[in-house]
């Protein structure tokens, strides 16, 4: 799959995670992934990414075949297919979800259900995606992503 896609961010944060891996989230605060260790939770159960990118505004968001010479990978659980990548201010949470409606700033895209290898790397305001099929599940980071 390769698609391109404009995200606006007022959060510096570019988000990824299927619907249903981060639906038990709808009820906390909307920023609940601002909390260190509930954001170091999700990722290292393979529930969502958030990819700190430093400043808000807009980013190009290409999703390609396989990223060379990453910046960084992740590996995220997809137990339904329907994957939200886009700004994380739009992280489900406060009795809301991405939903494709306008105000949304990303895109929900279908994928195989299981395990994915997300691969990224950050060219300016350019931000290449490869999510592939593995066997991983789960990470082992100890701190969030900054590109």
């Amino acid at each position: 799959m390769t698609r391109t896609f404009s995200v606006i961010t007022d959060t510096a944060t570019i988000v990824i995670f299927d619907l249903e891996a981060i639906r038990h989230r709808i009820a906390d605060a909307p920023d609940w992934w601002s909390i260190s260790q509930d954001e170091m939770l999700e990722t290292n159960l393979g529930n969502i990414a958030f990819l700190g990118i430093g400043q808000d505004g807009e980013y190009l968001i290409k999703i390609v075949q396989d990223v060379e010479k990453a910046d960084g990978s992740l590996y995220l659980n997809f137990p339904s297919g329907q994957v939200f990548i886009g700004a994380g201010e739009d992280t489900t949470g406060g009795g809301l979800e991405p939903d494709g409606t306008p105000s949304i700033q990303g895109q929900i895209l279908q994928f195989s259900p299981g395990s994915h290898c997300v691969k990224f790397k950050r060219n300016g305001t350019t931000l290449e995606l490869s999510l592939t099929a593995s066997q991983g599940g789960c990470n082992s980071i100890c701190e969030p992503f900054k590109l």
